[in-house]
């Protein structure tokens, strides 16, 4: 309560300080359209803002000379002279594109591209950033639907966009693959806080454009890491929040010494008990760069990385607990000698990972440029779980005799290890004219992970040596893609998009898997993607664009453990019109996602939580996707989304009671049909600002045959964001203010869940056989808040 009162007396003092400061406004155009999302700063101190939609900035300094840069991608400088109110409007077309936004232009587009994309800068991320992980921070991005398994969006989350799941959705830092290899998952709980070293992220719907790293089967994501600053600066953050949330955080940077070196820096500590019972984080995290910068050539430096402790919450829970008590929390559940229920303390996740990176961009003068990046990753960790009356055989004992009987089961707690290391080299070479931008690139990386697995302790039996593993097996994947890409003009109004990629996959694994069954495998995968489009510009701010693209994907670990997986191969069209005038955006996109054996979720889970996938043969996704930015006033603007999709497996089959079944079309399961959102702005004054976010989702189903007691009930929740900037602060050159209640009107909705069969035998049926089943669910918090408090050097 002392620390809630001392944010609110810091609020209501700040209020009431104030400088003396003139206001510089003005509006960022190209080629006279308006430009959102550009950057206006002052090149001395850093301090800036991002134009509207309209194009429109505002800036409030003190009275002085400043060299004001306008940056896009490119960027000009004008010196102002300010001793009074001020507007300045800059256009930069023509202008040169700047080394430090050259580092991902390789795999991202822009609004000339005929790909479906949503940008996320850092100022919309700094207003909700109090600890949550980057999917949660991406919510209320277009067709979007995000979960966590704590509840409150601290510790393990998870992302799908159009329906498609996390291992769709291939994800690249700074350009470099960032999904697991094996899994092809992201687990941001690894990087906890990495929101606040991200300078902006681009999320591309469909297949999107060539890249690094397993092909995209939703989407990619393209993340750009903390630029360079000119001057020295330090940030400390902190938060508190519901279920004894804290978030500490501490940023450097010691600007550009003799205008070429630049060191910047962070640390980061998150700790949360989780809405959901015992789901408590440990998170802990770095980020350490180092720049060298001159006329044509940037190089950096960068290790990040993170330790995680969290208590197990990936379980779930049935349908009368979730009525009854739905923070309920299985993990780590036995029952003592006593005949006592109890919880077994350190049914824990532990893992540490770290990456290192060094890129370098080379601008060779007349249209010429080049990115080569070298990357190490190195992963380590452990599960630790209590299995009650466990079968000795799957442990690696041989069961035994006591009293006469035969023991062969008890009580075991063991852990299982993952150990790793991921490297590699991306690259590019670009060329670019007035009418041509061309890319060739590629990159080779390398994987190589053991899995085993440790006795701990056993109630009955007889442990084995010390630190001798019951089960171990090894993986190596070998990815190589290369690829060449071309936007280019073909009229005044018509311009033409064409991508070929080339991409080869080696997978071997051999060994026993944690049930001391062999696990072996290998197979190799050649994947030819094309790509091609067309954008056509009826008037400047008005253009449709059309485009196909061909991806293949290899089937993950877990598809392999659990059967005989095929490849997946996906055709996407995209249909799309882009309205931009003065008040008004519009983006309106028609999507068909044809997929050859697609791996779709069963809606079962494994022992650790991760989802099972199998092929489905024949299915599609069909959708609409609308999302838009109107500015009503100065002070009120709206920005909705709304997506409307049909998503089918076509002629589908499984297996009921021994036997198997034709059920016709039926729903992909974790698909909704409705996925929309809004955010409200309101800036009632200079430096307060209020946002309102709102998020339906539409009911779905967990399983691909439709079962009724697979679908989750659709959910409304809303977020309220409060943040106050009070500049010149004290000794600080911003004091920052952040307030977020969190499901305002107290939603009890579920996000996630698993369906799951089993059979037992019947003698009453011909087969032998019945199938039942059954649903488990992950509760997502009701009303929570979180405060923020962030002083700026």
């Amino acid at each position: 309560m002392k620390n809630v009162l001392f944010f609110l007396s810091l609020f209501a003092l700040s209020i009431q300080a104030f400088s003396q400061e003139f206001k510089l406004k003005g509006k960022v155009t190209e080629n006279g359209l308006p430009l959102e999302e550009a950057s206006v700063y002052v090149k001395s101190s850093g301090e800036g803002t991002l134009t509207d939609s309209e194009g429109n900035y505002s800036l409030f300094l003190e009275k002085g000379t400043y060299t004001i840069v306008f940056s896009f991608g490119n960027q000009k400088s004008r010196q102002v002279v300010l001793d009074s109110d001020q507007m300045v409007n800059m256009d930069l077309g023509g202008a040169e594109e700047t080394l430090e936004e050259v580092f991902l232009s390789s795999i991202r587009v822009n609004a000339q591209s005929p790909i479906t994309y949503s940008n996320l800068t850092n100022e919309e991320i700094e207003d909700r950033n109090l600890g949550q992980d980057i999917p949660v921070l991406m919510s209320y991005m277009p067709n979007v639907v995000t979960t966590s398994d704590a509840g409150a969006g601290v510790g393990y989350t998870g992302i799908r966009v159009r329906g498609s799941d996390a291992t769709r959705v291939n994800v690249t830092i700074n350009g470099i693959p960032y999904n697991d290899a094996e899994s092809q998952g992201t687990f941001w709980v690894n990087l906890g806080d990495f929101a606040s070293s991200v300078e902006n992220l681009q999320l591309q719907r469909g297949v999107g454009t060539s890249t690094n790293g397993a092909g995209a089967f939703g989407a990619s994501l393209n993340i750009l890491t903390d630029s360079y600053k000119k001057e020295a600066q330090a940030e400390i953050a902190n938060s508190i929040g519901s279920y004894n949330t804290f978030k500490h955080t501490a940023k450097f940077s010691t600007g550009l010494i003799d205008d070429h070196w630049e060191f910047a820096g962070r640390a980061s500590k998150i700790r949360s008990d989780g809405y959901i019972d015992r789901a408590s984080s440990d998170l802990k995290s770095y980020f350490l760069q180092g720049s060298y910068v001159n006329e044509n050539t940037l190089v950096k430096a960068l290790g990040f990385g993170g330790s995680e402790r969290t208590y197990q919450a990936w379980y779930g829970i049935d349908k009368e607990t979730l009525e009854n008590d739905r923070t309920f929390n299985p993990a780590g559940i036995y029952t003592d000698e006593n005949g006592n229920t109890r919880f077994y303390d350190n049914q824990t996740d532990n893992y540490k990972q770290d990456h290192y990176q060094l890129l370098w961009n080379q601008d060779y003068g007349k249209s010429w440029s080049s990115n080569v990046a070298f990357h190490y990753t190195y992963g380590r960790g452990y599960y630790e779980e209590y299995n009650e009356d466990a079968d000795l055989v799957e442990f690696g004992m041989e069961p035994f005799v006591a009293g006469g009987e035969e023991v062969t089961t008890s009580d075991i707690v063991g852990t299982k290890w993952l150990d790793n290391h991921f490297f590699g080299s991306v690259f590019s070479l670009n060329y670019q004219n007035a009418n041509w931008d061309v890319t060739l690139g590629g990159g080779w990386n390398r994987y190589e992970g053991d899995h085993f697995g440790e006795v701990l302790y056993t109630r009955f039996a007889r442990n084995n040596d010390p630190y001798e593993p019951y089960y171990f097996n090894q993986a190596e994947k070998n990815d190589f893609n290369i690829y060449g890409k071309a936007n280019f003009a073909i009229t005044e109004k018509l311009a033409g998009y064409a991508d070929l990629q080339l991409r080869t996959i080696s997978y071997e694994t051999d060994g026993l898997l944690d049930d001391q069954t062999r696990f072996l495998n290998d197979d190799n995968f050649s994947f030819f993607n094309p790509k091609a489009g067309l954008t056509y510009e009826f008037n400047p701010g008005n253009q449709v664009y059309f485009s196909y693209a061909r991806a293949h994907r290899e089937p993950s670990r877990n598809d392999y453990e659990n059967g005989d997986p095929e490849p997946e191969e996906l055709n996407d069209f995209e249909l799309g019109w882009r309205y931009k005038k003065t008040a008004v955006e519009i983006n309106t996109n028609l999507y068909y996602m044809d997929y050859r054996n697609q791996l779709v979720l069963t809606g079962g889970i494994d022992d650790v939580g991760a989802f099972i996938r199998a092929n489905s043969g024949n299915s599609y996704r069909l959708g609409l996707e609308v999302d838009a930015a109107v500015r009503l006033s100065d002070k009120f603007s709206i920005r909705p989304n709304i997506s409307l999709s049909r998503n089918k497996n076509v002629e589908f089959v499984s297996t009921f009671n021994g036997e198997l079944v034709e059920y016709g079309d039926t729903d992909i399961s974790y698909s909704p049909e409705i996925v929309a959102g809004n955010i409200l702005s309101y800036m009632p004054s200079d430096g307060l600002e209020l946002n309102l976010f709102t998020k339906y989702v539409g009911e779905q189903y967990m399983s691909n045959v439709e079962a009724e007691n697979s679908k989750l009930d659709s959910y409304f929740v809303n977020d309220l964001n409060i943040q106050y900037t009070w500049k010149k602060a004290w000794l600080f050159r911003e004091l920052v203010l952040t307030g977020l209640l969190n499901n305002i009107f107290g939603e009890e909705y579920v996000s996630n869940g698993y369906y799951y069969t089993f059979d037992i035998p019947n003698e009453d049926l011909p087969s032998g056989v019945q199938t039942l089943d059954g649903a488990g669910y992950y509760p997502q918090a009701t009303t929570n808040f979180l405060l923020g408090l962030t002083l700026k050097l």
